[in-house]
């Protein structure tokens, strides 16, 4: 029920009027609660006009920042044509189920097969972003009222994960974030069998993702238990939950990727514990400005108020526990899953401080919401949603254009060997190997962003290099592409 005309049986006058905060705790524990109008949804439908603007327009700009999205383009190619996602990029031939347990995207296949080009993938994961505002602004304005929820809802949307994540163009934890957001709402509104079905197809997202249902699943037993109406009947079905997502990942981890990989194991192992040929460790200094980059300016830290927080566990876990300093810092898309965590972390942390004998606590907690809120926004100025407020972000430049019409020389159907800048232009009508690691093919075509100081002879030496016995001359330059073709 969304609105509230009596007290629930038996609370008596003096229940019912407990105000905190202006509203009364208790009747939003019995689920009398505000209505949150459509700022939701006004508010998903500004992130997604948002999102897609950023990623869209780097990609115009040739500002692509990894191979990732050449190489789910050509999974989600193979997708749409019913056929095995082979991702080239990853080595000729490589199934990318050998690579990360990442199912979900071929749900992508259909949209690509009507709408084929990296755009589709853009345009999808800004619009699963914005969507998972929907269920953070919703709770929120439901809990605390219209202006909270706005203000917690607006530090969601632009939260410096999910710019970092967006800025990243490509990546399969697009389908997570809004599968987190809406489990976690259920579990504020108690909701228990919504917050299970949420989080179980976060299996099929990573293969990482099942220790994240099982965080999820331990969430809802604690908080079921404590649920004498409800909570009886969601109590096994959350315990099973918990054996649901450990035992998928651990299938996807000793079985489905060794089976797809052709080395027959997980290529990932060496990045955790010291194990490779890294050795390093997080310094503490590191680990502890990560940990308030991710509680601090998102919810004030009031989140660890909340067992909803036990959801980041598990991701903040093994970027801990790896040697690679790429999952350290806060930068790239590793960050992202953790905004819907800790920010409904902070709804609920906020809705169970209401009653609290405490003043600077109470205190504290109605100022919080427009802090989050003011901070995000601030930080903004340095994230790269800031770029949407400069012309140079949506001009293409002569020297783009000019690279757009050398790599159009290329045919269709082509077998090309490229680094970073030519993939995205590539991926979508071309079989695309990444430079150097071709396994013996000989491509027809290679494609390379180089540094300004290298030469086109310095180019095609390379060329010699990377497959002795062929020749490689060239097709064009301009701008620091370089395309040569076999001869």
């Amino acid at each position: 029920m969304d609105t509230a005309a009596t007290a629930p049986p038996g609370t008596g006058a003096e229940g019912a009027t407990a105000v905190i905060g202006g509203r009364t705790r208790l009747l939003a524990r019995a689920g009398v609660l505000r209505r949150p109008g459509a700022d939701p949804y006004w508010l998903a439908l500004a992130l997604f006009a948002a999102f897609t603007a950023l990623s869209v327009c780097r990609y115009r700009r040739m500002a692509t920042m990894s191979w990732d999205l050449g190489i789910f383009e050509q999974a989600i190619r193979a997708y749409a044509h019913f056929q095995a996602p082979i991702a080239d990029l990853k080595g000729p031939g490589a199934n990318i189920l050998g690579d990360h347990f990442s199912p979900i995207t071929a749900l992508l296949g259909p949209v690509y097969r009507v709408f084929p080009g990296p755009v589709t993938l853009l345009v999808a994961q800004a619009a699963l972003f914005a969507v998972s505002a929907v269920p953070v602004t919703r709770v929120a304005a439901r809990l605390l009222g219209r202006g909270r929820g706005l203000a917690i809802g607006i530090a969601y949307g632009v939260s410096w994960g999910l710019q970092r994540a967006v800025d990243f163009d490509f990546h399969e934890i697009c389908f997570a974030i809004p599968l987190i957001a809406f489990s976690l709402e259920a579990v504020i509104r108690r909701h228990w069998y919504a917050a299970l079905l949420w989080a179980a197809p976060l299996v099929f997202v990573k293969e990482d993702m099942g220790a994240t249902v099982a965080a999820i699943g331990a969430v809802v037993w604690i908080r079921a238990r404590r649920d004498p109406e409800r909570g009886p009947r969601a109590v096994p079905l959350a315990v099973a939950l918990v054996g649901f997502g450990v035992a998928v990942s651990a299938l996807a981890l000793g079985v489905v990727i060794p089976g797809f990989n052709g080395a027959g194991s997980y290529d990932y192992w060496d990045k955790v514990g010291g194990g490779g040929d890294q050795t390093g460790t997080i310094p503490f200094g590191t680990a502890l400005r990560t940990l308030l980059w991710i509680l601090l300016p998102t919810t004030g830290l009031l989140a660890l108020r909340s067992p909803l927080l036990l959801a980041a566990v598990p991701t903040l876990g093994w970027r801990f526990l790896s040697h690679d300093d790429h999952y350290w810092g806060t930068d790239w898309h590793y960050s992202a899953v953790l905004m819907p965590v800790v920010l409904l972390a902070l709804v609920d942390a906020l809705d169970r401080v209401r009653d609290t004998h405490r003043p600077w606590l109470a205190s504290y907690a109605r100022q919080l919401p427009a802090a989050v809120c003011g901070a995000a926004l601030a930080l903004s100025s340095s994230m790269p949603l800031y770029g949407l407020t400069q012309g140079a972000t949506y001009d293409k430049s002569p020297q783009t254009r000019a690279v757009e019409r050398l790599l159009d020389r290329i045919p269709d159907g082509a077998t090309v060997e490229a680094n970073v800048g030519p993939i995205s232009r590539l991926t979508s009508r071309c079989r695309v190997l990444w430079v150097g690691a071709t396994q013996g093919v000989r491509p027809d075509y290679i494609a390379l962003q180089e540094p300004p100081e290298r030469t086109e002879r310095q180019v095609i030496e390379y060329a010699g290099q990377l497959h002795p016995g062929s020749s490689y001359t060239p097709v064009g330059s301009t701008s620091g592409y370089f395309v040569l073709k076999r001869g």
